[in-house]
C-alpha cells in the first residue's frame, strides 16, 4: 500500500505512541491479563486504521477535455442549482462529495487547464454533509479556467473531525485531469460548481471515485 506523504508523521508518531503504551500495560500487568489484551487488540486496529486513511491509490485516467471527474471518493451529498458568490458570482450547478472517514481523502483535480483563483477560509466545523458547510466551514476555493475558457469552482472543506486542509496549488499553474488536487485529513467534503448547460451523470447517493467516475460532461463550446 503507498502512504500518502500527509500521514508520514502521524503513522511515526501514533506508532511511538501506541508501542509505548502497550509497553507499560505489559510492565505493570500480568502477561496473560484481559486488559493486556484487550489494549494489543485495539492498537493494532488503530493503528490499521491510521494507514488506510492516509492511502494513497495511484490511478490511470484518458483525459478528455469536456469530462468532469469526480474530485474524492465518497457519496453524492448535493446536486442543485445554487447561487455561487464567492467569485463566479452566479448560478451553478453545485455536486458535493462527502467523503467518510473510511474513504481515501486524497483528492484529484476534476478538469485541466490553468489555476486562477486560489483562497483559504477559516471557519467552523459543522458535519460536513450539511448544507451550511459550504460557507461556514473551514474551506479552500480554488477555479480552474480550461482550454476553452470555462471555469471550474472547486472547493475543499473541513468536516467536523477534519481539522486540516492541504492544497500546494498556485495560481497561474498549468493542471492536468486527475493530478493531485490536495488532501483533507478524517472526514470532509468536496463541493464542485459547473454551468448550467452541463449534463450531470450523478444523483444523489451515487457513490463515485476520485479521479475515475464521470461526474459531468461540460458544455461543447
Amino acid at each position: 500500500m503507498i502512504i500518502h506523504k500527509e500521514g508520514h508523521k502521524i503513522i511515526f508518531v501514533s506508532f511511538l505512541m501506541l508501542l509505548f503504551i502497550n509497553f507499560l500495560v505489559i510492565h505493570f500487568l500480568p502477561s496473560k491479563s484481559i486488559t493486556n489484551f484487550i489494549v494489543s487488540t485495539i492498537s493494532v486496529l488503530l493503528f490499521g486504521f491510521i494507514i488506510t486513511f492516509f492511502r494513497n491509490p495511484k490511478r490511470k485516467i484518458i483525459e478528455n477535455e469536456y469530462f468532469v471527474f469526480s474530485p474524492a471518493d465518497g457519496k453524492i451529498v448535493v446536486n442543485e442549482i445554487v447561487n455561487e458568490n464567492e467569485f463566479l458570482n452566479e448560478q451553478r450547478i453545485q455536486i458535493s462529495i462527502f467523503m467518510s472517514i473510511f474513504n481515501v481523502h486524497k483528492n484529484w483535480l476534476p478538469v485541466s487547464g490553468v489555476v486562477i483563483y486560489k483562497k483559504y477560509h477559516k471557519g467552523k466545523y459543522f458535519i460536513a454533509s450539511l448544507p451550511k458547510c459550504s460557507e461556514l466551514n473551514e474551506r479552500n476555493t480554488i477555479v480552474i479556467k480550461n482550454q476553452n475558457n470555462i471555469q471550474i469552482l472547486i472547493r475543499q472543506i473541513a468536516g467536523f473531525i477534519a481539522r486540516r486542509i492541504i492544497c500546494d496549488l498556485s495560481e497561474n499553474q498549468n493542471v492536468k485531469q486527475a493530478q493531485e488536487l490536495g488532501f483533507i485529513k478524517f472526514g470532509s467534503r468536496v463541493d464542485v460548481f459547473l454551468p448550467l448547460d452541463s449534463i450531470v451523470k450523478v444523483k444523489i447517493g451515487d457513490k463515485v471515485q476520485g479521479g475515475l467516475t464521470v461526474i459531468a460532461d461540460l458544455p461543447k463550446k
